[in-house]
């Protein structure tokens, strides 16, 4: 069995790479890729996997967004750290999912789906789920419980204009030049805000698309994002992230 596997972090490839092998010493793990830009230059030019294992949450976006961009003619496997709403969707239409950190298991019938299903369908539409399932109806986190001194506020997210991440503690910062200290990281607000919206600019910053003033070029292909009442730290996005970044910008 060929398999493709879509995963920006090392750790997480490792860990899955080991069981795979375990599970079935005959899989060849084919490329390993991080990005939706990179996944999508890889499959318009080399022969279709048996099997693509695709990570939710990658480098430069959801990886939902490469199914916009070719038609995905390989079954997939997903694996994620969150949002129990899609898992359940996925569980529904027989596209399984992978909850990390991955357990031995729990790949093994994944594994035994993906046979099952390629045994009733040579041709499966896989495409056309996912375009269903990203359309769908899911419910995105829309306010944040804060605290402030002996009482609690509510935050609307179109009022937050980013997320920033600083001394492994986050902060939201608001329109009204208000920050306030939030319980979740990054990795998870990723998951609970609509990837429309926001966007992970960086490790520091997640941001909100109706406060981006201007993007500027920056030094070695990076770009500098201009945030409408925000004076804190400067924003900046890879040289690597800056045409998907300016992609979802321009949807």
């Amino acid at each position: 069995m060929r398999v493709l596997i879509i995963e920006d972090e090392a750790p997480a490839f490792r860990r899955l790479e080991k069981i795979l092998l375990e599970i079935d010493p005959t899989i060849k793990i084919i490329e390993v890729l991080d990005s939706v830009e990179d996944s999508v230059k890889w499959m318009r030019n080399h022969d279709w996997p048996d099997l693509v294992m695709m990570d939710i949450q990658i480098s430069d976006g959801l990886s939902f967004q490469i199914f916009d961009e070719i038609q995905v003619q390989s079954p997939v496997i997903f694996t994620t750290a969150f949002d129990e709403y899609l898992l359940k969707a996925f569980k529904v239409n027989s596209i399984d999912y992978l909850l990390k950190p991955i357990k031995k298991e729990d790949l093994k019938q994944s594994l035994d789906k993906y046979r099952n299903l390629t045994q009733k369908s040579n041709n499966p539409d896989f495409a056309a789920l996912l375009k269903q399932i990203s359309l769908s109806e899911t419910k995105y986190k829309s306010r944040f419980l804060v605290k402030q001194g002996e009482k609690m506020l509510s935050i609307k997210s179109e009022d937050i204009i980013c997320f920033q991440s600083k001394h492994s503690v986050v902060h939201i910062v608001t329109r009204h030049e208000k920050t306030y200290l939030s319980d979740f990281t990054l990795e998870d607000l990723s998951g609970q805000l609509d990837p429309h919206i926001f966007y992970r600019a960086n490790r520091q910053f997640l941001i909100n698309a109706n406060y981006v003033h201007a993007v500027h070029r920056h030094f070695k292909g990076k770009l500098l994002v201009e945030m409408d009442r925000y004076n804190g730290e400067q924003i900046l996005v890879s040289s690597e992230k800056a045409t998907a970044f300016k992609g979802w910008l321009d949807q």
